[in-house]
């Protein structure tokens, strides 16, 4: 991966670290209701299909495809490359678990709706920040 772009890092809580730190196991971890099964992002302590309190980290595969995506050409901090592809991508586990992301290791404007992709991490200071690229890369 070339340079890094500058990133706002978030501040971890016991609700967020599995999130922000499963991708030094490359992981992507959300929580997961235990009695339902659904996967909760943001997190929340309750469960919002059945508003059980009985969540705990699960990992995903990592697959998604691509439901939204625009190119950025404003340098609004430091980054390395312009343009560069922000998406939404809704991960294969469940319909609507979704993550505002950017797309990397193609060309920005390759990027489409319905695209497969797949998580990579980018550590900073002991987060690992997800971001996704094509999934044939």
């Amino acid at each position: 991966m070339p340079e890094q772009a500058f990133r706002v890092l978030p501040k971890l809580s016991d609700l967020n670290r599995h999130f922000w730190t499963g991708g030094a196991q490359g992981r992507l971890c959300f929580l997961r209701c235990g009695p339902c099964g659904t996967y909760v992002h943001p997190p929340a302590p309750v469960c919002p299909a059945c508003l059980s309190r009985d969540v705990a980290p699960a990992a995903v595969s990592g697959r998604a495809t691509v439901a939204s995506v625009t190119l950025n050409h404003q340098a609004w901090v430091p980054t390395p490359d312009l343009p560069y592809a922000i998406a939404i991508v809704e991960i294969e586990e469940q319909p609507g678990l979704r993550l505002v992301t950017n797309v990397v290791n193609c060309e920005p404007a390759s990027v489409r709706i319905g695209m497969p992709v797949r998580v990579v991490f980018e550590p900073h200071d002991g987060v690992w920040v997800p971001l996704f690229e094509p999934a044939g890369a």
